[in-house]
C-alpha cells in the first residue's frame, strides 16, 4: 500500500486530532494528512513556545500552518521552571514530553478532540529517545511510525505535496546543545542560539550545531564546510564573536556535524 494513503488512514481513523506542531517536515507531513483525511474542522495544530525555540521557528510554524490551512494554537510551555528537566539528566527529553504532552491532552480535551497525534518517525527508533517513553504511556498516537516513514521518505512524500518545509534542515531544540548534567539556564540556551544565527550568517549553512562545554564551544558542520570555518580570516571573526558571547575557547570538531552527539556517551 502506498505509504501517503496508510497515513491518511490511520488518521482518518483517530476521527479529529490535534497535531503536534513543530513546522518541520515530519510534522508538516503529518498535519497534511490529518487535513486531507479528516478536514480542518477536525483538526487543531498546536506549537509549543519555551526558551528551547528560536522565534523564527515559531514564526515559520505560524506560516505554514497559515498556508495548509489549518486552525493553529501556540502553546506557552514554561518547560524552565521544571527543575527535573533543568537538571538536565540523560532523562531530560522524557520530562519534556511528558509534561507537554500532558499539556497537549488538555487542549484536546477542550476542542473535543479525539485523539493527540505527534510527529516521531521511524528512524528516531534507532536513536536515544526516551521521551517517546512518555509518548506510549500516555497514548499519543505517533502516525509516521505506524505508517513506517522514514525521514527521506517522508521529505520525498512533502516535496510530492508540495509542502514548503520538504527540505527544511533539522532544528531540534537547543537543549540539546548542552551535555547531560550541564544545568539548562535561559542564558545558556540564549548564548548557543546567538552563536548558531552567528554562524548561519557567516557560512551560508544551517546544518551546524554549537555543543556548549562550559568555556569550550565545539562546532558541528558537514566536512565540506571545514575548508571554509579553518580559514583564516573567517576562523579569527568566528573566535571573536564567540569569545563575544562568553566561549573562551572555539573547536572545530573533525567528525563533523551529525545528529545526536552528545549520545554518543550514553552508548555501551
Amino acid at each position: 500500500m502506498d505509504k501517503l494513503l496508510k497515513l491518511k488512514e490511520i488518521m482518518q481513523d483517530a476521527g479529529s486530532a490535534l497535531v503536534a506542531f513543530s513546522g518541520g517536515v515530519d510534522s508538516t507531513l503529518l498535519l497534511a494528512a490529518a487535513l486531507q483525511a479528516l478536514g480542518s474542522a477536525q483538526v487543531l495544530a498546536v506549537t509549543a513556545v519555551s526558551e528551547l525555540v528560536t522565534t523564527e521557528e515559531i514564526d515559520e510554524a505560524r506560516e505554514t500552518a497559515k498556508q495548509l490551512g489549518a486552525r493553529h494554537l501556540v502553546m506557552h510551555t514554561g518547560i524552565l521552571d521544571k527543575p527535573e528537566f533543568t537538571a538536565n539528566t540523560p532523562e531530560r527529553c522524557y520530562h519534556c514530553k511528558k509534561h507537554l504532552l500532558g499539556l497537549l491532552l488538555d487542549i484536546a480535551s477542550k476542542h473535543n478532540l479525539a485523539r493527540v497525534v505527534e510527529g516521531s518517525n521511524l528512524d528516531d527508533l534507532s536513536d536515544y529517545r526516551p521521551g517517546y517513553q512518555a509518548v506510549r504511556e500516555m497514548g499519543i498516537l505517533s502516525p509516521l511510525q505506524e505508517a513506517k516513514l522514514g525521514k527521506n521518505e517522508i521529505r520525498m512524500l512533502a516535496q510530492r505535496l508540495e509542502l514548503p518545509v520538504w527540505n527544511k534542515p533539522s532544528r531540534p531544540c537547543l537543549a540539546t546543545r548542552l551535555p547531560y548534567g550541564t544545568p539548562i539556564t535561559r542564558e545558556a540556551l540564549e548564548r548557543v542560539r546567538k552563536a548558531e544565527e552567528f554562524l548561519f550568517t557567516v557560512l551560508g549553512e544551517r546544518q551546524i550545531r554549537v555543543r556548549d562545554h562550559g568555556s569550550l564551544a565545539r562546532l558541528e558542520v558537514s566536512p565540506q564546510y571545514f575548508p571554509q570555518v579553518i580559514e583564516p580570516s573567517t576562523a579569527a571573526v568566528i573566535s571573536q564573536e564567540l569569545k563575544r558571547l562568553g566561549y573562551a575557547y572555539t573547536a572545530l570538531d573533525l567528525a563533523g556535524y551529525r545528529q545526536g552527539s552528545l549520545n554518543e556517551k550514553l552508548q555501551p
